[in-house]
């Protein structure tokens, strides 16, 4: 019986050296020439002594996003088993995602374990807290863009289409067309509060958004991956429950922003996607807030301060 090798997983290093895959696999595996377009590569130093040891090299190589340029590699078909032994072999500085190679295949690929390092062009999309409000300087992403821009004036951009008010209904609905004349390389989904909110009024029909949420994911994952983006989702901050009240005719509680927080958490891990969590900065820090849901510049700088760890 021909032995099942579900998983195509594209490389364009050290995993292609029939040593490392006997050392990995105990043979070479089947591969196919292939290609990923809108890629380079640069170096990455390795410190860990078995991979050193099994691939020969101190030095290999992670993927950048570059418009024009395309990493020519092979696809491995690979085992369950086998797929286990390469997520081993690689070092923390990497992660497993989905790429869409040039051949229209989608394919695991190793990337950056930081999400925003290997980026060039980053669409926001989200809420208030996203799009900056009660921060004159824009907040996070405001943060995010002056950096991101600053180290690369020429090639990097960051488009901030966040809208105060947005839940991830909304946001999987707008975000479609809004893609294709900005080219996105990146998109960073800022999944706020405003999914964890409970209508006031008795004559709601909205309903609870909670159990909905992995759909809207499921669409905007769908999206990314037409356009070649890495998805990167942004979890919600802490909340100050004791001053919101009614805010605007809507409810938000601690509790519910925590089963928010723990279904994004899931859905990211499930599906290998990646996850940078808002929450611990502003937690217990009411100070940072000016009316409890949405944060201060003080606190839009600490928010920050956790997302650069996902920059380089």
């Amino acid at each position: 019986m021909t032995e099942s090798r579900p998983h195509t997983l594209f490389s364009f290093g050290t995993l292609l050296d029939r040593r490392v895959q006997t050392s990995l696999f105990g043979r070479a595996v089947p591969t196919t020439a292939s290609s990923l377009a809108g890629h380079a590569t640069r170096p990455l130093a390795i410190t860990d002594a078995s991979v050193i040891a099994t691939s020969g090299q101190d030095v290999h190589l992670t993927l950048e996003r570059r418009i024009g340029s395309t990493v020519e590699g092979a696809v491995l078909r690979l085992t369950d088993q086998e797929l286990a032994a390469a997520d081993d072999y690689e070092v923390d500085d990497y992660v497993r995602r989905r790429v869409l190679l040039t051949s229209g295949e989608t394919a695991w690929a190793y990337l950056d374990a930081r999400p925003l390092c290997s980026a060039a062009r980053i669409v926001i999309v989200g809420d208030s807290i996203a799009y900056g409000r009660c921060d004159p300087q824009g907040g996070w992403a405001g943060q995010l863009a002056a950096a991101h821009i600053a180290s690369d004036e020429t090639s990097h951009r960051v488009f901030n289409l966040a809208v105060p008010g947005s839940t991830l209904a909304d946001v999987s609905e707008q975000t479609p067309p809004l893609l294709a004349p900005r080219h996105p390389d990146t998109l960073v989904v800022a999944a706020g509060i405003n999914d964890s909110a409970v209508p006031l009024a008795a004559s709601a029909t909205d309903g609870d958004a909670l159990p909905h949420i992995s759909g809207h994911l499921d669409s905007l994952a769908a999206t990314a991956q037409r356009y070649n983006a890495r998805m990167v989702v942004v979890g919600p901050a802490w909340l100050d429950e004791s001053r919101t009240g009614d805010f605007e005719g809507l409810r938000f509680t601690v509790e519910r922003a925590r089963t928010l927080r723990a279904t994004l958490k899931t859905w990211c891990e499930d599906r290998h996607i990646d996850y940078l969590d808002l929450w611990e900065p502003l937690r217990d820090q009411p100070h940072l807030f000016v009316d409890g849901l949405h944060p201060n510049a003080e606190g839009h700088k600490e928010l920050y301060r956790v997302l650069s760890a996902g920059y380089c």
